[in-house]
């Protein structure tokens, strides 16, 4: 480090100051730590428990969810069963190569999931991960 006396003349200091450099980079990744989080899917959904399987190497899915009260959301956005089969249409037309992840609560009845599949299915969609935990 550099101190500038008097017998040092009027040269200019070619240094660069890091410190409030690095202070603002600590500040960015603190930041980024706390909101990444939650960017995740919102929707709480208990998933049941199989063996652990390595998920496909997609670009990112759309998150189809069917909550305990059989409810279904795409992404975080409710759906009405009647619907739900014409909304993937439609993103099926914006993406053909559109690709889903299934979150089904451990608790909801199996026909409503079914019904869900058979849509998912009826609209030409092929590339469906169905989630679960691993034990």
């Amino acid at each position: 480090m550099a101190f500038k006396t008097q017998e040092d003349g009027d040269d200019v200091m070619g240094e660069i100051n890091v410190t409030p450099l690095v202070d603002v980079m600590l500040v960015l990744l603190v930041v980024f730590i706390v909101t990444a989080p939650l960017l995740t899917n919102a929707i709480h959904v208990n998933l049941p428990k199989t063996a652990e399987t390595a998920p496909p190497e997609d670009k990112d899915p759309v998150y189809v969810s069917v909550n305990a009260q059989g409810k279904i959301f795409i992404d975080k956005t409710e759906i009405p069963l009647a619907s739900f089969e014409n909304e993937l249409k439609t993103r099926k037309l914006a993406d053909p190569e559109i690709a889903l992840n299934l979150n089904a609560d451990d608790g909801v009845q199996y026909g409503i999931v079914a019904k869900v599949m058979s849509s998912i299915e009826r609209s030409g969609i092929s590339k469906l991960s169905v989630l679960t935990l691993s034990q």
